[in-house]
């Protein structure tokens, strides 16, 4: 459709266990395995998971940074997993990412004026180093620094500071669309909202797709329009932000959303809790993934796969789980099938 600028189909990234002198291939690590997705033009689509879920690897593998294993992933009607080398060059200015540790995915040998023109080269968006500088400066006015850092190095900046810098880099080439994962997982509370901001703001100015990964829920209730929940390679629930956070219908989704901190010192909450640990991927259990550690599941849950299930939440809300549950009584009813 016209108004979705990422479509990603089937996707599946897993990476080969190796064993042995002649270092056979063992077994698979499945971190991303059968994940389907829309995202649309202008908006934030978060996606949450615990650690391991295989976010980061979802969102590397989308931009081809990591190749994915098999699926499709189609950026403005183009395929990138079949784009040939002068095509991904292309995408590789409409597409950007943000990493989560700004103290790491800046070259310590490079100042920051260089940093940024560097890209703005290689997509040959400039024509002379002055060009370059210029832009270069404007980029980090833009993002809240100031012209006489374009001569510093990394070192000499906090950690605000380098991500403001990260996200002038991205924004060098001009991109339709920017990964963010976990951009400010590494910075203190009162920074991470100048900085949530500061995304936001040049989202509204430049009009920016982002998907935004994180743990943090509350982080992408803030950001994000529509989010979905990822749960050991899968995707399992797809919603508008308001409709996930106050009505989740998957199991594992409940029980995150029941894990927010409330911001009350008055209110006393009975915390709910999951019982049993994350299966490995490399060993995932069938049927539904999250059965093992869900109080609900039942014998239809242990085999076959899960299809979505429209949620009650409207066109976009959708569940990889047979049952409709009641989690206060904890009743349970059969989905009907998807139109």
């Amino acid at each position: 459709m016209p108004d979705e600028i990422l479509v990603v189909k089937d996707l599946k990234t897993w990476f080969p266990i190796k064993a042995g002198l002649l270092q056979k291939t063992v077994g698979h690590v499945r971190a991303v395995d059968g994940v389907d997705l829309e995202v649309k033009k202008g908006e934030t689509f978060g996606l949450v998971g615990e650690s391991g879920s295989g976010k980061t690897t979802l969102g590397k593998s989308v931009l081809r940074l990591i190749k994915p294993t098999a699926g499709q992933v189609f950026f403005d009607g183009i395929e990138v997993t079949k784009a040939s080398k002068r095509e991904l060059m292309q995408l590789r200015r409409r597409m950007q990412i943000i990493f989560q540790d700004p103290y790491a995915s800046l070259d310590p040998r490079e100042t920051v004026g260089s940093t940024l023109a560097e890209p703005m080269r290689i997509h040959k968006l400039v024509s002379s180093k002055a060009e370059a500088m210029k832009r270069a400066k404007e980029l980090l006015l833009r993002v809240g620094l100031n012209e006489e850092h374009l001569f510093r190095f990394p070192h000499e900046f906090s950690g605000g500071q380098r991500q403001r810098i990260a996200v002038a880099r991205a924004l060098a080439v001009d991109p339709d669309f920017i990964i963010l994962d976990e951009p400010t997982s590494f910075l203190d509370v009162s920074v991470q909202a100048q900085v949530l901001d500061l995304l936001r703001q040049l989202q509204k100015e430049l009009g920016l797709t982002y998907v935004f990964i994180s743990h943090n829920l509350s982080v992408v209730q803030y950001m994000s329009e529509r989010v979905g929940v990822m749960y050991l390679g899968k995707l399992v629930e797809d919603a508008e932000r308001d409709i996930l956070y106050k009505y989740p219908e998957h199991p594992y989704s409940y029980f995150l959303m029941e894990a927010i901190p409330v911001p009350d010192p008055e209110y006393k909450k009975v915390p709910k809790l999951l019982s049993g640990d994350v299966p490995s991927p490399v060993n995932i259990p069938p049927g539904c993934r999250f059965h093992p550690r869900c109080p609900y599941a039942t014998d239809k849950c242990r085999s076959g796969d899960i299809p979505f299930y429209r949620g009650s939440g409207g066109t976009f809300h959708r569940v990889a789980c047979h049952y409709n549950v009641d989690f206060d009584s904890g009743s349970e009813a059969l989905r009907p099938p998807v139109n």
